[in-house]
This record gives structure tokens, sequence and C-alpha cells, in this order.
């Protein structure tokens, strides 16, 4: 049909009385040119006859002409001579004064130039002599119609590079830039622009930005053409791509900056929706430091239009931030994700998890070593601590090194301790501070340090450490043992206690490992002060010793005596976190009661304390939950806007369908920040996943797959999987999405988590609605992928009951794309030596179906049957002694259609297979007599299938799983 000329599309009954009814494609030469014939004069030539319809008085006659030329030119392809004179006929007829005989020939124009292109005619010459010019000049026609059919002509030919770039320079731009000069009207300024904007890409890049480029940047910044402006922003993106980086940050970058200020909201309203691709053309530099200021301004734009279109394109403009080299991934040309193995350092940071507050998690993430360096001291502890590094690392213990969690949080504590209590401990005050002069404040190490500079700052607790100390050495000397014994006994059940409070969640919150490592310090000093007197004296004097010869038993002796000051104030913080009663407290408690002070005082000043600790704590929580979403691959503030899509004030001033336009580009992004930043998008992940706008969830279910993908299986197992099985019982509108990428997200589970969905698949055979078949027909198809991921013995015990049901579902495309369901979990189960679950899976088979009372199911079995010999999933002894006599039995079935059946699989399956002839002489002779019987049936259609030849079948025919 493709062939046909146009003039038997329109107008069918009139061109049958120009001789129209028998022209084709693959008619004669005479019948071709039928419409030429003049009564009474059918001996003129060809040519002559042209003449005179082209120029006769009719305007039909010259519309028929117009659309006839292409059958006149394939008539008269033997010369090259007539074809000319064809062509001068086509040009004389451009200057016709009716516009429908105008816009009748300029369609015919790409067809003939194709021809003419294949044909043995000079092609090039006869395109720009004669062609060209009649498009050029009907970009300029009075009539518009005539003007849009030029303009749709001439983009046809550049997308075929049939117009040379000599002619679009010589002869189409200095028309365009006539039409879209000072002295056209706006509309004709508009069409002249637009028909620019789209040849951008099909015209040699440098024609473009020499001829074209200046006349768009000067109708982009003329104020007082809003339409032609408005053409321009709508086409903004093509043109940077048209002319790519350098000439869009020289020329295009300005005037968009002038064009998302311009004053009609339309404008800016164009700008934002075209921003993905012309961010897109610009340096990463450019990019962030000029774009992004700019793209924020239009999402707090005062027309609610405009924001609604920038939030549409926020997450397309981020996508453009990607670098695969961080995020690990790429995008195949196909547009698959690909995962790329990724570098040391992205490995490194995807060990340690999500950026933590905690310096625990920061240091063993890092690459560097887990002993601290001199620059990576604060400058209060870099002089009082360098002697710590120099006889730790003279001790050469493999703790160290090892670069363990443990080992960096414990280093970690030790020079958080050092720094808040530098001034006030004993036996660290008294050390000279030229000891080591290369740790001093005026080297580059304590000028700057990275670590300094993007930790974060630690608390100033040196106060309360004076107090503690303070506070310790009455209570040794007011206290007796036994009560010191008791009341250390006490704090350790209190901190025992917390612990196992805190067990249930370990996995579930960083800062509650970072407290149980804190309290569990706390527990181990306990049991240190409860050793006997000798050991505690023994301490005092090294302590004692430490002033005047700092060797390595002092330096233990101040690591330990930091990090339990340390652990003390952090034992305090968690246990007023979790209503226990402080050991500090009740020794305080007890001071105030000796040196006489009101209980009323003393409670005022445990209330003061617990509240500014609570303060504290929330303070704290607020910066953990900011510094948890800090990244570098984007602008902090286009992460901060994508995140607020999901607050419900958005839908109510900027888009009802906000979220689901986040939902949408949820994806893109997270492939930018790459699965070291999840972290930033895991919150609103999880409130996309409980919007109330089903369409939103249907939204994220179908793109659940790629994030999988984006995220990594242990990202996947923890963040996505609970997800993904709230998809699997929400509405069908959304479990569909799940279910078409069910095999793309399971194979990306480990094996363990991958199992533990088997049991959901069942729950997909039931659906909301009966009558959603396609529901049904997509979970066979997914199954059928799936069955490679599972063993045999899941198989049978899960997917054989789906299948079971899928096959006698009351839909007949269901049941046969479940049959082949059945094919793939037979030859799972021999193909991996599981015979027995094949056998069993085989005897299913023929009770629920073969003995069906309904002959649907009869009518199934058949089906099955010459599948699986198709298939050859089932070895052909099997076959024969489980399956082949079941089949033959049907042969005897009431039902015709049954019978129908049976002999399409005897006759076109299973006598065309080589394996099957192989099977031996006796099976061979009973499948002959039953074909036999069934050739003499009297049903006709029986009779017909079982006697005609395989070879004689038609294609249509030939199985019922190819319909």
């Amino acid at each position: 049909m493709a062939e046909i000329p146009l003039y038997f599309v329109d107008l069918q009954d009139d061109l049958d009385d120009y001789g129209f009814e028998d022209c084709g494609p693959d008619c004669d030469n005479g019948k071709v040119t039928a419409f030429l014939d003049i009564p009474g004069h059918d001996k003129l030539p060809l040519l002559t006859r042209l003449e005179k319809r082209a120029f006769s008085e009719d305007v039909f006659s010259r519309q028929i002409v117009a659309r006839g030329l292409l059958d006149v030119f394939r008539d008269v392809n033997g010369s090259d001579k007539d074809t000319l004179a064809v062509m001068e006929v086509a040009v004389r007829l451009s200057e016709d004064a009716e516009p429908t005989v105008r816009t009748e020939l300029m369609e015919q124009i790409p067809p003939i130039v194709t021809f003419l292109r294949e044909s043995r005619l000079d092609f090039p010459v006869v395109v720009s002599q004669h062609l060209v010019p009649v498009i050029a000049r009907y970009l300029a026609d009075v009539d518009k119609q005539v003007r849009k059919s030029s303009q749709e002509v001439l983009l046809a030919l550049l997308e075929q590079d049939l117009i040379a770039q000599c002619d679009i320079e010589g002869k189409v731009c200095p028309v365009l830039l006539e039409r879209s000069g000072p002295d056209c009207d706006d509309e004709c300024r508009a069409e002249a622009m637009s028909t620019i904007c789209r040849m951008a890409s099909m015209v040699p890049r440098n024609t473009f930005t020499s001829l074209l480029l200046p006349r768009f940047c000067e109708l982009c910044a003329d104020n007082k053409l809003f339409q032609v402006r408005k053409v321009c922003a709508t086409h903004f993106g093509d043109i940077c791509h048209a002319v790519r980086q350098e000439a869009t940050e020289k020329f295009l970058i300005p005037t968009f900056f002038e064009l998302c200020s311009d004053n009609m909201w339309g404008m800016r309203k164009a700008c934002a929706e075209c921003f993905m691709a012309v961010s897109y053309n610009t340096s990463p530099e450019v990019r962030r430091a000029q774009l992004s200021p700019l793209f924020i301004k239009l999402i707090s734009d005062p027309c609610r239009w405009v924001r609604q279109a920038a939030f549409q394109s926020l997450g397309p403009f981020i996508s453009t931030f990607a670098n695969p080299s961080r995020a690990g991934l790429y995008i195949r040309e196909d547009g698959t994700l690909s995962i790329r193995p990724p570098s040391q350092e992205v490995e490194s940071d995807f060990a340690s998890g999500p950026p933590s507050t905690h310096s625990a998690s920061s240091l063993a993430g890092s690459k560097t070593p887990v002993h601290m360096e001199p620059d990576l001291l604060p400058e209060c502890a870099s002089v009082e601590t360098s002697h710590l590094h120099d006889s730790s690392s003279s001790s050469h213990t493999t703790e160290n090194r090892s670069g363990s969690p443990s080992s960096a949080r414990a280093e970690m504590t030790v020079i958080s301790a050092g720094n808040s209590s530098c001034p006030e401990l004993p036996g660290v005050s008294g050390c000279p501070s030229d000891s080591h002069p290369e740790a001093g404040p005026g080297t580059p190490e304590a000028m700057f340090s990275t670590y300094l500079y993007w930790r974060a700052p630690l608390p100033d607790i040196s106060e309360d450490v004076e107090v503690l100390l303070s506070e310790a050495r009455p209570l040794e000397e007011n206290h007796s043992g036994p009560e010191a014994s008791c009341d250390s006994c006490v704090a350790r059940s209190e901190i025992q206690k917390v612990l196992q409070s805190l067990q249930g969640h370990l996995l579930q919150d960083p800062d509650i490992q970072a407290q149980v490592q804190v309290l569990s310090a706390a527990l181990r000093a306990t049991q240190l002060g409860s050793t006997s007197e000798p050991e505690s004296k023994q301490t005092e004097g090294l302590n004692a010793e430490s002033v005047s010869d700092p060797s390595p038993a002092s330096d233990n002796h101040i690591l330990l005596s930091a990090s339990s000051s340390q652990n003390e104030l952090s034992v305090a913080r968690i246990l007023q976190s979790t209503d226990q009663t402080e050991p500090q407290n009740r020794a305080s408690g007890h001071l105030g009661t000796e040196q006489g002070q009101e209980p009323t005082t003393l409670e005022e000043n445990e209330s003061k304390a617990s509240g500014h600790l609570e303060s504290e704590q929330r303070q704290e929580g607020t910066a953990l939950e900011n510094r948890a979403k800090v990244q570098d691959v984007i602008p902090q503030p286009l992460l901060d806007q994508f995140v607020s899509m999901t607050d419900p004030a958005r839908a109510q001033t900027v888009d009802m369908d906000i979220a689901k336009h986040c939902a949408y580009s949820l994806p893109g992004v997270a492939l930018t920040l790459g699965r070291q930043n999840w972290h930033c998008l895991k919150d609103t992940f999880e409130t996309l996943a409980s919007d109330g706008q089903w369409k939103v969830r249907r939204t994220l279910a179908f793109s659940i797959h790629e994030l999988a993908v984006i995220l990594g299986d242990q990202l996947t197992a923890a963040d996505l999987v609970p997800i993904f099985n709230g998809f699997l019982k929400d509405l069908d509108e959304v479990r569909v999405g799940v279910l078409k990428h069910l095999y793309d997200f399971l194979k990306l589970l480990h094996k363990d988590k991958r199992r533990a969905h088997l049991r959901q698949l069942q729950e997909f055979v039931v659906t909301d609605n009966s009558r959603n078949w396609r529901f049904r027909y997509e979970l066979a198809e997914q199954l059928i992928l799936i069955v490679d991921l599972y063993g045999p013995s899941d198989v049978h015990g899960y997917l054989r009951h789906v299948a079971l049901k899928l096959c006698a579902d009351k839909v007949a495309q269901v049941r046969w794309i479940s049959f082949k369901l059945v094919v793939v979990i037979l030859r799972k189960f021999y193909s991996h030596g599981a015979s027995a679950l094949g056998l069993s899976f085989i005897q299913e088979l023929i009770s629920r179906f073969r003995h069906c009372p309904k002959w649907v199911g009869r009518q199934a079995f058949a089906c099955i049957c010459q599948a699986v010999v198709s298939e050859d999933s089932v070895p052909v002894d099997q076959f024969v002694e489980h399956l082949l006599p079941s089949l033959l039995s049907l042969a005897s079935d009431p039902v015709p259609n049954v019978r129908v059946l049976l002999a399409k699989a005897l006759w076109q399956t299973l006598l065309e297979k080589a394996y099957f002839r192989n099977a031996g002489d006796h099976h061979l002779e009973v499948v002959e007599e039953t074909l036999l019987a069934l050739q003499s049936d009297p049903d006709q259609d029986v009779s017909f299938f079982a006697s005609l030849e395989p070879k004689m079948q038609n294609a249509a025919d030939t199985t019922v799983l190819e319909n």
C-alpha cells in the first residue's frame, strides 16, 4: 500500500473518469499515464498530452497532472531527454496561479527526488537547477498552505541529505533570512524562525553557525516580537545541540539568561522546559556555576506555570551532572544500564556505607591508614598527642595498621578526648610545647587539615571534664570500699540494661551503633575500676611519673584516662536520653547534700541540666539529618528542591502531579548521585512509595528494577526489597509495574533474598478484576524467564502450582502462553537431572488436563504435548512412555475440537521430529494407526487436518502456540 500513488487516496470517484481505475505500480506503461488520455487525440505523444493537460484551463486537470508527475517520470525513465522535458513542464506548472495546484506539486517533490536519485540521470544537477529553486520560491509564497508544504518538503529533503550544501547556503538560507528580517510581519518571521530552528540539526554546523545563528540570537533579544521569541525559546535546546558546546557557551548562554528573565511568563516557561537540553551542551563548570543558580531562580518564579515547568525539568537537569566514572554505571546505546567496574575509591566509600557524623564510620571508610598523622590532629592536641603517635608507631602493633573499624574508633576517641581536655588533664598540661616543632601551630599541617575541614566540629567539654575530675576526688575520699563497689555495680547494671535495650536496633541506625560502642567501652572501664587498690595506686604512680618522663607506660595511661573521660561524658548523655539514672547526678547530689544545698535547688539544677541535654540532642539530631543529605556531585540547592517535591504543600502551590514527576525522575537522579549518595534520596523514595496517589506508586513500581541496578544488591536488599514487597500487595495498576520487570529485579538480588519471594509469586494469580487477563498473561511471560533463577526443587514447590493455574485460565491467550511455561519447567527438571520431579509434574498434567471433565482442559493437554515435542524439553523415552499413550487416547474424545488439535499435533509436530522417528517402530506404528482413524473421522475438520501433508499446511495453521 505504501507504493500506491497519492491520487489513489483522494477523489477516487472523480479520478475513475480520467483513466485511474486500473492504474497501479504493477501496471504497464500504457495504463500508468492513462490520466493523460484526451478523447480523439490518442495518437499524440506523451509529452504533448502532458503539456495539454498541464496548461489547460481546467483546474482539476492541472491538479491531476501535479499528482501524476511521478508516474510520468517513471514512464519516460529510459530517455534522459524526455526526463528533462518532463522536469521543464513541472517547473512551469509550479508557477500556476491556483494555490491547490502548487500545493499538489510540492507534495510530489520528495518522491520525485528519490526516484531521480535512483535513476541514471545526473541527479545533483537536475535537483539543484530545477527543484531547489521551486522550494525556495515557495518558502515565500503568498499562500500559507503552500508555505507550510514547502517547509515540510525542505525538512524532508534535508533529513535525507538530498540537497547540496551550496544550495542550502546560496538558495535556501537567503530566503529564510529575508523572511525573518524586520521588513516582514510577525507571522512570517515566526514561520521563518520555526523553519530555521527545525533545520538546525540537518544542515552542516559551520553553515548554521555562520549564517543563521546570528539571526537567531538577534530575534531572541527582540523584546517587541513575543511570538518570535516564543519560537526561539521553544527550540533553544535544539539550537544548542546543533552548534555544540563552544558556540553555546559563547553566543547562546547570555541570550538564554535574558530569555529566562523575560517579562512574559510564557517565555520563562519555555526556557524551563528546554533547560535540560541547554545544560547538556555546556561544560560542567558552566553548568554548576551559571545554570544552577538560574534554574533555582526559575523554580522560585512568581508564576505557577513557570514553577510547574521548572519542577518537571528538575530531574532531567540534575541528570546532566551524571559522571559514569563516579557512579560506576553507564547507559548503553540500547538505553539499558550497564555496570562499570568501580574504582577503588568508590568501592571503599561504598563499603563504609552512607556518610555518618560519627568519626568511626568516616574513618573506617577512608583509604588512609587508621593511625592518625600529625596533619590530621587538631591544633590543641597536636603538641600534647604527638608523643602518643610516636610511641604507637614504634610499637608496631597490628591493631593500628589493620584498618579495622574498631581500631579506628579507638584512636578517634583518643584524639577527641585529647582535643577537648588538653588544658586540664594531669600529666599532659606540663608537657613542653616545643618538644615537637614539626607539629606546631606555625606549620602548614597545623594551618590547614583536610580532616579538620570536613569533620563535624567537636563540642567543647573541657568544663565538664574539669567538673568530673573535681568531683571524682571527694568521692574517692568519702566513699568506703563497699559503697564504691556497690555504686560501680549499679552503674554496670544500668549500662547493661541500656545495652540490652539497644541491641535490637543495631542494624537500623548508625547513631545507635555508636552509642552501643561507647557504652561497651564504659562497661569495660567500670570493670577496670573495680580492680584491687594496689593497681589503682600503681596507676597513680604512673600518672605522677608521666609529668617528668613521658614513657610508653605513661602514654598508655594518658590514652586510658582520656578515653575514660570521654566515655563518661558519652555514657552520661546516652543514659540521660534513655531515662536512666546518671551516676554523675547521684555524685553531684551527694556533694550538694554535704555542702548544705536545699533539695529544691538540686532539683532545679537537675531539670536545667536535663533540659540542656535534650536541647543539645535535638540540635545534634537536626545536624545529623542535614549532614546526611550533603553530597558534592550536584549543587546542594538542586537536591534540596528535588527532595522537597514530595512535600504536600508543593502539590497545592505548584502542581498536583509534582510527586509523580519526582517519581519519574528519581532513577535518573539516583544514577547521577551514585550509590554512595543514596542516603540523600532514601527518605524521598520511601515517601513516594507510600504516596496516596496510585499513579505515583505506579510510576515508582515501573522503575524500581532500574534503581536496583543503580544501587547494587546490598542497598537493594536493605532499602528496595521492603518497598517491592509492599508493591506486590498494592492495586493491580501498581502491581503491573513490578510484574513487567519482575525478572529484572529478582535476578539482581542475592540467592537467599531471591528465594524469599517464591511464595509471593503465587499472589500474582489473584487480581482485583478477573477480566484483567493481560495481567496474568504478563505473569506467564515473566515466569518463563524466572524459572532460570531457581533450582528444580523450588520450581517444583512453588512455580509449578502457578503454571497449572494459568494453563486452566478462562482466556485462551493466557493458556497458550502458559503452555510455553510448562515446557520451560519440564526442561528445567530434565536438564538438571531431576527426572523424578519431571515425572511427578507429567503425572499431574495427565490427571488435571487429560482427564479433565471439560473439553478445554483436554484440548490444553494436546497443546502441551505438541509444545513439548516441538521444543524437545522431555527425553524421547520419557515422552513415549508417559505422555504419548495419554495423547493418543484423545482420538476417541467426543468433542471434535479436541480431535482437531490431536490431528495437528501428530501431523505437524510429532511426525516431523527426527528424535521421535528414532523412538522405535512400535510407537511409530501406533501413531500412524491413530492418524488413519482420524482420517476417517465423521467431522470434516478432523479428517482434513489428519490427512493434510505438513508441507502443504498454511503458515497460520501450523500450531496453536504461534497464533
